[in-house]
Formats: structure tokens, sequence, C-alpha cells
């Protein structure tokens, strides 16, 4: 395949890649000052030190050479903060809460994810330390017996998720099918 005329654009999370790059600049990666710490400012020295990314760092970090020599510019991108992670969740055309209201109304199911609950999902995608990336699995697991369950009883009308269900405290709110009696 002739890629000339081919935009490559890698992005992700890229955990650890920080480290090898204060490796390479004799930082410390322990203690006083280290990488993750919070500065006053409120910011990430992670953010910072990944702005010295060079090519030789994505090799040590486990890239081929060949996909290397395809990325001529690097840049590194701030991380996304919890109010970004909640937008992502409800705001953007295919949000992910939408999608799942989506199955879920295709089983005649109308399902609703509070704020608490949203808030919760992005701040522990947050402590995952993966981006975006971390939402789609956190709700995977939380909707399993979900989007299992209510399929299978005809009268689940709607389902609830709230923060303590998120946190593991207690089971999604499940409202029922008023029963329709035989005339």
């Amino acid at each position: 395949m002739d890629t000339t005329d081919i935009l490559f654009i890698c992005g992700g999370a890229f955990v650890g890649l920080e480290k090898i790059i204060q490796r390479r600049l004799g930082r410390h990666t322990m203690g006083f000052g280290a990488i993750g710490e919070v500065q006053k400012n409120g910011h990430s020295r992670r953010d910072e030190i990944l702005q010295h990314t060079e090519p030789e760092d994505l090799l040590d970090y486990g890239f081929i050479p060949e996909f290397v020599g395809r990325l001529p510019v690097m840049t590194a991108l701030a991380e996304l903060s919890e109010s970004q992670l909640v937008s992502i969740l409800t705001d953007t055309k295919n949000a992910l809460t939408k999608q799942f209201a989506k199955l879920m109304e295709m089983e005649g199911v109308e399902l609703e994810f509070t704020p608490g609950a949203v808030r919760e999902l992005a701040a522990q995608a947050l402590k995952k330390g993966t981006g975006a990336r971390a939402l789609r699995g956190l709700i995977e697991h939380l909707m399993l017996d979900v989007m299992y369950d209510a399929p299978d009883n005809g009268d689940v009308a709607q389902v609830k998720i709230t923060q303590s269900v998120v946190l593991g405290e207690s089971q999604p709110i499940v409202r029922r099918k008023p029963e329709v009696e035989a005339a």
C-alpha cells in the first residue's frame, strides 16, 4: 500500500509514557516532584512532561520504527476533565447514555441516568486514567445485568441508574408496567 497521501493520526492515553520521557530527561520518577504529583495551580506535571515526547520515547514505549516514522508531528493533549467526560456521556451526538437508552428503547424499556450517576461514572473514568475509553467499559459493566434481564421480563417499563448504583451500593430502580386486566 502506498502511504504517501495518507495522514496517520495516533491518539490515546499512553499510560506510562511519561516515565520513559522522564528517564530520558534524567528527572525523578519517584518522591517529591514526581510525575503525577499535582502542582499548586492544579495541573498535572504529566501534561508538562508529555510535551517533551520524542520518537525514541515512542520506540521505547513499544511502537515499531516503521510506524513512528509515519508520525512526523507530535503533540500532547491535556487529560480530559470530569466535566468533559460528563459531556461525552450526555451531550455529544452519539453520547454513550443515549446509545444505551436507544438499545433499551428497542426492548420497550425507558432508561434514565441521573446526573449523580453520570458524574460518578466520569469520576471513575478519571481515576482509571485512560480517558473516554474507560466510559464505555464502565457503562457496559454497569448495564450487563439490566441488558439481559429487562428484555426477558416483559413487564419492565423503566430503569433508573443512580449514583448509588454506579458505586455498587444498590440495584437499578425498576418501574414495572401496570398490569392490564383482561376485559
